[in-house]
């Protein structure tokens, strides 16, 4: 039961966190908003393992790998994502980013040995076919050029940056270190690479005094990247990195919804049927024996 919950929790909340990122574009700088994202969030899950005195020392190794993964999944990867979002649609965005399934089953099998689940694998298909549907519009406008090669490139990376943080969270499993703790260290050095490329590129650490902007940033440190991530990272830890990773196909169909309540969005016959084969793949995901890894 509590696998079912935290992984509707990952999908619920960063599938909002689309329309909410929308919200800081504009003024603010993405690296600066970014590190004011995960700074928010590393400092509410600094407090919160302090206040119920939760033991945050670990080894030298594991500060090693504490980098890595504020590189993988708490900076870079969301760095070259922005960048790429610039060149190509958010439709495109989104059925790049679910390839993260299939990074996840060649990841898990390169460094540790794990063979693929013919479910996961076989839902992975179904749920790609399906995302890609729901945004056939988008990608058949696409038309060839350099700069949405290096668009699609950039996020690509990002994807498989998120990968690869994947795999150091399994490894931070391995060695007994729950989610929240490396998380606070994850974050902090994220935040860290952000905070220095944005002073590196000459970006301003202005605020956007507005009400749009301050909740959309309340809402995305604690929700978006607070939470969600700590129960991203507990669902690694119980189901593995491949069912897990399921989220990111899940994740388009809340924020189109979101979309069609917010932004007027309208289904049509092709995108029902691309959310219905989504939703097989869902069920194909997660069914079966799920064991804790």
């Amino acid at each position: 039961m509590l696998n079912i919950l935290l992984y509707i929790a990952c999908v619920l909340i960063w599938g909002t966190t689309w329309y909410a990122i929308t919200m800081q574009l504009g003024v603010v700088a993405p690296e600066v908003s970014l590190t004011y994202r995960f700074g928010g969030a590393t400092l509410i899950l600094l407090i919160y393992s302090l206040s119920t005195r939760r033991p945050l020392r670990i080894s030298l190794a594991d500060h090693g790998f504490a980098v890595l993964l504020g590189i993988c999944m708490f900076s870079l990867n969301y760095a070259l994502t922005y960048y790429g979002a610039q060149y190509i649609s958010s439709g495109l965005v989104a059925v790049l980013f679910t390839v993260l399934t299939f990074m996840n089953l060649a990841n898990e099998r390169l460094c540790f040995g794990v063979r693929a689940d013919w479910r996961i694998l076989s839902a992975s298909f179904i749920g790609l076919a399906g995302v890609g549907l729901i945004f056939m519009p988008e990608l058949a406008s696409l038309t060839s050029g350099s700069d949405r090669l290096m668009g699609m490139a950039l996020v690509i990376v990002g994807t498989y940056l998120a990968s690869l943080g994947n795999m150091v969270a399994i490894r931070n499993t391995r060695r007994g270190i729950r989610p929240t703790i490396m998380s606070v260290y994850g974050m902090a050095y994220g935040t860290f690479f952000l905070g220095l490329s944005a002073v590196i590129q000459g970006k301003p650490f202005i605020i956007e005094h507005t009400t749009r902007y301050l909740g959309s940033l309340l809402y995305l440190s604690v929700m978006g990247t607070a939470v969600a991530f700590v129960c991203y990272l507990e669902l690694i830890r119980r189901i593995g990195s491949g069912r897990a990773a399921y989220t990111s196909v899940i994740i388009p169909l809340v924020a189109l919804t979101v979309s069609a309540f917010f932004e007027n969005y309208h289904f049509t016959v092709v995108s029902t049927a691309g959310v219905a084969l989504v939703l097989v793949g869902n069920a194909l995901a997660l069914t079966g024996r799920i064991k804790a890894h």
